[in-house]
């Protein structure tokens, strides 16, 4: 243990804080990056488990640095990214450097190359949390989404790995973003409260 990982842990901290580089467009809250990795995490474990992907491990790693890098080099936007490029790899390794996660940058290299199948499984994830959060943003009323449809149909079609990935993408479009809590609240489970 040493200083750089108390540094890291602050700097991996600091997630909490930064807007995506979407919300932009959106004019609306939209999730951070901490709160984005952490449901890509939970996508990316789903997808492994459908895929049989045994090594879960690497695929939570991967999902939790796979945004690491935007501490440092910010969130870009679909707009921003035609005219900037992020050094990511160089963030990244100068996030990492004199902390005790060295392997880090091997998971990240693998994550980047998209060979594996845990890669992808991760980055279907990373894309799938997206629609989520659209879907979650058409419910409370956005016109954006169904603007944003054709594009989002394009990567299901064109960006996504797994099949696995694209059955949820299909599932979202008719999704009910209130299911979870209009069946499993108080009223439905307990029908003797409040009396």
């Amino acid at each position: 243990m040493n200083e750089r990982d108390l540094d890291f842990l602050f700097e991996v901290g600091s997630h909490r804080n930064m807007a995506r580089g979407w919300k932009q467009h959106l004019g609306t809250d939209v999730a951070s990056n901490l709160e984005h990795s952490f449901r890509v995490v939970m996508i990316a474990l789903l997808l492994a488990r459908k895929e049989k992907i045994t090594d879960e491990e690497k695929v939570i790693k991967m999902a939790l640095l796979h945004d690491l890098a935007e501490s440092r080099v910010s969130d870009l936007s679909i707009v921003q990214k035609v005219y900037v490029k992020a050094d990511e790899n160089r963030a990244f390794k100068d996030l990492i450097a004199g902390t005790s996660f060295p392997d880090f940058k091997d998971v990240m290299h693998e994550y980047e190359e998209r060979k594996s199948p845990e890669s992808r499984i991760v980055k279907d994830a990373d894309n799938l949390d997206i629609e989520v959060e659209l879907k979650e943003l058409e419910e409370r009323g956005s016109k954006l989404p169904d603007r944003w449809k054709h594009f989002r149909k394009k990567i299901r079609n064109e960006k996504l790995y797994t099949e696995s990935a694209k059955k949820l993408w299909d599932m979202l479009q008719t999704a009910d973003v209130a299911r979870w809590h209009l069946e499993t609240n108080k009223w439905v489970l307990m029908p003797e409260a409040g009396k």
